[in-house]
């Protein structure tokens, strides 16, 4: 392979890896390649768009099964609605031993909205980026090569954070609220090492402090790399195949076949772990 076709290669995949973003610069908005050195405050635009976006439509579709459910027999829509819905409740009965009305309705929302947004991955990976790229050459009189659009959420690591960050929140709201205070410290300090010696118990809570605050991080790193890792994988092997030409479309249905089930997974996964962290949390037991 030329030099040339290496160097477009790699334009081809970084241009696709690369999100939209929006930022402030000496007091006015930027974008793009006028952000590289704004810093932490950089939105990603596109991330922001498709998921709220993906939100949105989650919830209108199941507010239209809610407000049109009927108690006779019920149409191919509202099957599948409820399908869907007692599959999770029955994963949240069988996995979550505390009393909230709020984790059903929690796990339901994960798992769609995390559907919806890998759901995205499917979708062949130059036709949104080239359309967004032609608006952009034609209404704003941009250089299409200037306009980036990543649509799948999931593949940026921002929006795996933010998610595993919520679950992280309600982790501890429900560890306080359950076992209080002073339960939460000594749930951090008196375990997994105890002693009925108070001196050694003493000398043991900075270790166990340790170990267990390693611990409760890990859970939502863990949430955040592997719904990223398998995602971003996937994508990945999408604007590789993407970047062969006309005959990617086969490529493409036949590697997009396998990673339906990637996709499904990894919502599922989502869901599953984010209800066993809030019932462990929720737990009395340690």
């Amino acid at each position: 392979m030329a030099a040339g076709e290496e160097l477009t290669l790699s334009g081809h995949i970084q241009h696709h890896l690369t999100n939209a973003k929006m930022c402030t610069v000496d007091g006015s908005v930027a974008f793009n390649k006028a952000c590289s050195e704004a810093g932490f405050w950089t939105w990603h635009i596109d991330t922001l768009a498709w998921s709220i976006g993906l939100g949105l439509l989650f919830l209108w579709v199941f507010r239209s099964a809610a407000t049109k459910a009927t108690t006779g027999v019920p149409g191919k829509f509202q099957c599948f609605i409820e399908m869907v819905v007692e599959f999770v409740a029955a994963n949240v009965k069988d996995t979550f031993h505390g009393k909230s009305a709020l984790i059903a309705p929690l796990a339901l929302t994960i798992f769609v909205w995390v559907f919806l947004m890998n759901l995205m991955d499917l979708i062949p990976v130059d036709f949104l980026p080239a359309f967004a790229g032609l608006v952009g050459e034609q209404v704003f009189a941009m250089d299409s090569h200037d306009v980036y659009m990543k649509i799948v959420p999931t593949t940026d690591i921002n929006m795996t954070a933010a998610l595993a960050i919520g679950v992280f929140v309600l982790m501890i709201g429900y560890s306080v609220k359950i076992k209080g205070v002073t339960g939460f410290i000594k749930e951090l300090t008196l375990h997994p090492f105890s002693s009925s010696n108070l001196f050694v118990q003493i000398l043991l809570i900075p270790f166990n402090l340790l170990l267990e605050t390693i611990a409760l991080v890990a859970k939502p790193f863990s949430l955040a790399l592997r719904l990223f890792g398998n995602l971003y994988a996937g994508e990945l092997i999408f604007i590789l195949i993407g970047a062969v030409g006309l005959i990617q479309l086969p490529l493409h249905f036949i590697w997009a076949v396998f990673h339906i089930l990637v996709i499904v997974l990894q919502a599922f996964v989502f869901m599953m772990l984010t209800i066993v962290y809030l019932s462990m949390a929720s737990s009395d037991n340690h």
